[in-house]
């Protein structure tokens, strides 16, 4: 091994050789050391293991040959010029090792510090459950105990009623065995009272017959001198009126002017009743037909004696709102297509009202609420028109008597100086598909009736019809239909118009009137706002709208309009229109036209 280190030649990888020597020489070194004892350093070692002084010391079961050739190594090394660096590399490695055993004693002690701290966890953690369940038993127990209670309550309070019934039993028991008692004593008294009471009218009536058979005679006698009294006087009175009647006969035989006389008297009379029982009847009819109003007729600008009589005021204000105006779309707040349509019927009504010319017959359809019965309105008093509204619905339960009431209709419509506007809403409750097997035969001849009765144009009555399912009308009614006008579902923008018209109406003007107050919001987005949410809504939806705006107002305890009233007003109205929806599908009308 010497002859290997210390050669002639130095190896190439000397670092390697020597680390290698030293690792050998630990091992020669540890190989026979006993485990407990304390290192030691090299030198010292040198000096024991020193080749001079060979000594083979001989313990039981130790050999120290590994500690000679340990000695041996280490005086071999120390003649190397390397040596001072094997040393210190070998002071190196045992730092590296007191290092990593220093740290591993570091890491034993965290892992014991770690397993204390967890063991103090888990004692809290079972110390809080062990609370946690006494709290639980414990609240389970006051349970307990409180049914406990609560049931010797219960029962308490049931053996009370028990004892109250019991009680109350007993007592009506008693009062129906009192009654009882009562009633027998007034039966007893009564029937001693009722014995008692025939027993004197018998005794009267036998005294009674006792004196009238002893007055038998004279009575018989009286009897027999008051009628012969009266037979006398009933004779003397007719022969009075036969010498009468006879007497005066005689003398209008004998004069023949006086027959002439009474003759024409009688004639005249008769023809006076007769004349004045027709011509009332007749003269009626026509004043109603002039003034009156037929009983099929809901709502009318031509003035009548009924109304105007029982209603002045009302009748003076329909006449002034059914002047002529001159902007037949005021206030009808409809998409700019159909606006435009709208104003040439407008103009064409007017002209030909003005031209004496024949009127064009006209249906709307589209959903409920869209403004058709506005804007026939409108265009009756912007052409100088009078209209008349009827319904559908109002003919069905008049049975035989609908026929009349149709041609009454149209007997009063033919008088109006003029011209009438005759609108027919819920055109398709009556005026249904006659191939329809549930039609009933008045319906029938008042669909028929109406048919008869709308033939031919005419000038001086306008037939105008709206319905919800266009679908269902007869074909010969839409033979009699000259345009068609669709009344769709207002926009975002007629949305957003007509939320402005009643929030003016319903609340600003109230505002106005100093009748609510309102805070302050930006009313034009919040509006906006609304319009874009309540798509699908029609014209009389957003109008109830703005009256629950108006009636929460009112509702407040300050009477103050906030704009939080818009939005929970809003979500009702959008439940509503979606629950109306869903009852439309289920019907099977939400894919029709005009729906």
């Amino acid at each position: 091994m010497a002859g290997w280190l210390w050669g002639k030649s130095k190896p190439k990888n000397f670092e390697e050789v020597l680390k290698k020597d030293a690792d050998e020489a630990d091992d020669a070194m540890l190989g026979g050391a006993n485990p407990g004892s304390e290192n030691t350093s090299n030198t010292s070692r040198l000096q024991q293991a020193s080749p001079k002084e060979p000594q083979q010391i001989k313990f039981s079961g130790f050999d120290a040959s590994a500690y000679e050739r340990a000695a041996k190594a280490m005086k071999e090394m120390d003649k190397s010029k390397y040596s001072k660096e094997a040393l210190e590399l070998t002071f190196k490695q045992e730092e590296t090792k007191k290092a990593e055993i220093e740290a591993h004693r570091k890491q034993i002690e965290l892992q014991l510090q770690q397993e204390n701290t967890n063991r103090l966890r888990v004692m809290e953690e079972e110390k809080r459950k062990t609370l946690k369940e006494q709290q639980k038993f414990n609240q389970q127990n006051e349970q307990y105990k409180d049914r406990l209670v609560r049931k010797r309550h219960d029962d308490q309070l049931e053996q009370d009623r028990r004892n109250n019934e019991e009680i109350m039993r007993r007592q009506e028991d008693s009062v129906k065995q009192q009654e009882k008692m009562r009633r027998e004593t007034v039966e007893y008294q009564e029937g001693l009272r009722h014995e008692n009471e025939m027993k004197r009218i018998q005794a009267k009536m036998q005294g009674k017959a006792k004196v009238e058979r002893e007055n038998h005679d004279l009575t018989k006698e009286k009897i027999k001198l008051d009628r012969a009294e009266q037979r006398k006087t009933w004779l003397e009175a007719l022969s009075s009126v036969g010498n009468m009647v006879g007497t005066g006969f005689n003398a209008l035989v004998s004069n023949r002017e006086k027959i002439l006389e009474t003759a024409t008297a009688v004639f005249f009379i008769g023809t006076g009743l007769y004349a004045a029982k027709h011509g009332t009847v007749l003269i009626a009819r026509m004043v109603e037909n002039r003034l009156g109003k037929p009983t099929l007729v809901r709502e009318t600008s031509r003035a009548n004696y009924k109304d105007t009589l029982r209603h002045p005021i009302a009748a003076a204000v329909r006449a002034w709102q059914g002047r002529n105006e001159a902007d037949a779309l005021k206030g009808v707040i409809t998409g700019p297509s159909l606006e435009s349509r709208l104003k040439v019927l407008v103009a064409a009504t007017y002209f030909t009202k003005q031209n004496g010319g024949t009127y064009r017959n006209l249906l709307m359809y589209g959903p409920p609420g869209t403004g058709k019965t506005l804007f026939a309105k409108k265009l009756a008093t912007s052409s100088g028109m009078d209209y008349a509204i009827i319904t559908g619905g109002d003919i069905a339960p008049m049975g035989k008597e609908g026929v009349t009431a149709i041609h009454k209709v149209f007997d009063w419509g033919a008088t109006s100086r003029k011209g009438l506007l005759l609108f027919v809403d819920e055109a398709d409750a009556f005026l249904r598909k006659r191939t329809e097997t549930q039609m009933s035969e008045d319906m029938r001849s008042c669909l028929n009736a109406f048919l008869y009765r709308t033939g031919e144009s005419s000038k001086n009555m306008m037939l105008v019809m709206a319905s919800n399912r266009p679908d269902h009308l007869d074909w010969a009614i839409n033979d009699r239909l000259d345009e068609m006008v669709e009344f769709p579902l207002p926009g975002l923008e007629e949305r957003e118009q007509l939320l402005q018209l009643y929030y003016k109406l319903y609340v600003s003007d109230l505002v106005e009137k100093g009748d609510i107050e309102v805070e302050e919001f930006d009313v034009d987005s919040v509006l906006r706002d609304i319009a874009e949410r309540s798509e699908g809504f029609s014209g009389r939806e957003i109008s109830k709208l703005g009256i629950a705006l108006q009636a929460s107002a009112y509702a407040s305890p300050d009477r103050t309009f906030r704009p939080q009233m818009l939005l929970e007003r809003l979500a009702e109205s959008l439940a509503a229109n979606k629950q109306k929806s869903v009852w439309k599908k289920h019907e099977g009308i939400e894919g029709l036209v005009g729906t």
